[in-house]
């Protein structure tokens, strides 16, 4: 939900959010809509604003409608979604993360280069959100702990692998609309690219089929 205190305006909006296909104003507000719940302390929220301008308190004219509800564990999203991860300095930054991993009831996958701001980030400070919109109708978003699981992947010295424990699961899903499809790209390059990813993510789900 949208709160007020260290809210950030569309302007910083738009300067933490990358430019990706398919992520709206909307959707971007939505990350840090997540940020917000996981890193600060309760505030007022629009309606609460409102109700005391009005001359009643927030506690008199509480809405508990306006929280999100939360999903038990992690839907399934197609693989090839590109998931949002958002790291704090203590600034919230949100970045692209390609074909995000499934591990667990409770637990994501995710393959960073070594030399990433976001990497370094989530290594000072380990809480952290994934922002999910992907095909299915899968709106959510995972909050949680990040953990780097290998400083370098076989195959992918400079790839370093993160496994993020999640504790709260946002469900962001409307009755009004359904999600189709989410953040989509377009390979560019030789596929050289691609090939390397997909071999990033065999690798991850190799492991999660070992552990089990």
């Amino acid at each position: 939900m949208r709160r007020f205190g260290n809210r950030l305006g569309d302007n910083a909006i738009q300067h933490h959010m990358p430019d990706l296909p398919g992520l709206t104003q909307a959707g971007a507000a939505a990350v840090l809509d997540c940020y917000e719940a996981w890193h600060s302390p309760p505030r007022a929220t629009i309606h609460e604003v409102t109700k005391m301008a009005a001359g009643a308190s927030p506690v008199q004219r509480q809405d508990h409608s306006l929280d999100h509800p939360e999903l038990d564990v992690l839907p399934e999203w197609p693989l090839e979604t590109i998931g949002v991860l958002v790291t704090t300095d203590p600034a919230p930054h949100a970045i692209p993360v390609s074909w995000p991993v499934r591990a667990g009831d409770r637990q994501i996958l995710i393959s960073l280069k070594y030399d990433r701001g976001s990497l370094a980030r989530l290594r000072e400070r380990p809480d952290v959100a994934v922002l999910i919109l992907g095909g299915g109708n899968v709106a959510m978003c995972a909050r949680g702990t990040a953990h780097v699981v290998a400083e370098e992947m076989p195959d992918a010295a400079d790839y370093v692998a993160v496994r993020i424990d999640v504790e709260v699961i946002d469900d962001h899903r409307q009755s009004a609309f359904a999600v189709a499809q989410g953040i989509q790209r377009t390979v560019l390059d030789d596929e050289s690219e691609l090939r390397a990813l997909k071999g990033r993510v065999t690798t991850l789900q190799s492991w999660i089929d070992s552990k089990n």
